[in-house]
């Protein structure tokens, strides 16, 4: 069952179309990436989805129009977007971040408890907990973003380019926290241009290219394809 569809969907910056009709579906429980160069419309897509950017078309998440719903209404629905910057508040503590992330909760009885399974799930995170967002290294600022966004309770996470600008090596723990998230119950719709390392954790990928969706199928079929391994995989880092 489709938690989030997509139809004909246009986004335009002034007078210049940035998504030319883009559909895609995203299953409940699934991993679900998006891959293509930079200017492919990766992260107008997810910028239109969460509410930040207009857009024309068809949207349903959960069965229910998304032109509906506020940016603030979307979050407290659990459709939560991680953005590429991570756009943390550097002059605040870790632990304070993390609280953050739960301010649109209507009910605050499951926080605490939500706090201690993001410091589980992030033990580099409860080391740091009093330390300033801003003095930490790229990769523990990945986690802090995504740690954030956990405290929302979503149900389905958007992930714009989580390794970007970092080390292979933390790319790869980045890559294996995002799987864990479809154990816990979590469905990710993930922007990246690492094609490789996300259509290896992914269910279903489809390629964005100019704003077009090029090419979509199962993960897998989609890594095999010769024209996506020539164009996308032949020099990722996995």
């Amino acid at each position: 069952m489709s938690l989030l569809s997509v139809q004909d969907l246009h986004v335009n910056y002034g007078r210049v179309e940035a998504l030319h009709g883009v559909s895609l579906e995203v299953g409940a429980g699934q991993i679900v990436s998006v891959i293509g160069p930079n200017g492919a419309g990766k992260t107008t897509l997810l910028s239109a989805l969460a509410g930040v950017l207009p857009s024309r078309g068809t949207a349903l998440y959960q069965g229910e129009a998304l032109s509906s719903l506020s940016v603030e209404e979307r979050v407290r629905r659990g459709l939560v977007m991680v953005p590429e910057k991570r756009e943390l508040f550097g002059s605040m503590t870790v632990a304070d971040n993390l609280l953050l992330g739960s301010y649109s909760r209507r009910s605050r009885s499951q926080v605490g408890t939500d706090l201690e399974n993001i410091y589980a799930r992030f033990p580099r995170l409860l080391e740091r907990r009093k330390q300033l967002a801003g003095t930490l290294s790229g990769g523990e600022q990945q986690m802090l973003a995504i740690g954030r966004a956990l405290m929302t309770a979503p149900k389905l996470l958007m992930l714009d380019e989580p390794s970007l600008g970092l080390a292979p090596i933390i790319v790869r723990e980045i890559f294996k926290i995002v799987e864990s998230l479809r154990a816990s119950g979590v469905t990710v719709l993930l922007v990246e241009q690492n094609a490789r390392a996300a259509l290896a954790c992914s269910d279903h990928g489809y390629v964005l290219e100019t704003g077009d969706v090029k090419l979509s199928g199962p993960a897998q079929q989609l890594a095999d394809d010769p024209a996506v391994t020539s164009a996308y995989l032949g020099s990722q880092e996995s």
